[in-house]
C-alpha cells in the first residue's frame, strides 16, 4: 500500500520555525519528485515547493522563496519542508505529494500532475 505521512505541523509565534516530515511506505521516494502544497481556510490548495527526485532541483512558491527549504533523507525514505521567519499568512494545513519526475517538469507546482498524497498537517502561525 503506497501511502505519505505528513507530520511536524504545530503552533508557533511569528517569525519562528518548524520542519515538516514527509514520510513514505510501499514506495521509494528516491524515485519521485515530492511536492508540498498547502490549503488556508478558505482558500484553494496552492504549490508551496517541490523537489525533483535528484533532491537537487528545487521549486518554491514566491510566497516562501528564501524562508522555506526542502531536503531529502533517502536511507529514511523522508522528504523534509522546513519552514522559517514564518508569517501568519503560512497558516494552512500542508500536504506532501509525489509526482514522476518527468510529470512535473512543465509545472512543478500544479496539484493536478502529482499522483499520491498525504492526509495533512496542520500549522498555526498566531501571537
Amino acid at each position: 500500500q503506497l501511502q505519505l505521512v505528513e507530520s511536524g505541523g504545530g503552533l508557533v509565534q511569528p517569525g519562528g520555525s518548524l520542519r515538516l516530515s514527509c514520510a513514505a511506505s510501499g514506495f521509494i521516494l528516491a524515485n519521485y519528485a515530492i511536492g508540498w502544497f498547502r490549503q488556508a481556510p478558505g482558500k484553494e490548495r496552492e504549490g508551496v515547493s517541490c523537489s525533483r527526485r535528484n533532491g537537487e532541483t528545487t521549486y518554491f512558491a514566491d510566497s516562501v522563496r528564501g524562508r522555506f527549504t526542502t531536503s531529502r533523507d533517502n536511507a529514511k525514505n523522508t522528504v523534509y519542508l522546513q519552514m522559517n521567519n514564518l508569517k501568519h499568512e503560512d497558516t494552512a494545513v500542508y500536504y506532501c505529494a509525489a509526482a514522476s519526475d518527468v510529470g512535473v517538469l512543465s509545472s512543478p507546482l500544479e496539484q493536478e500532475y502529482y499522483d499520491y498524497w498525504g492526509q495533512g498537517t496542520q500549522v498555526s502561525v498566531s501571537s
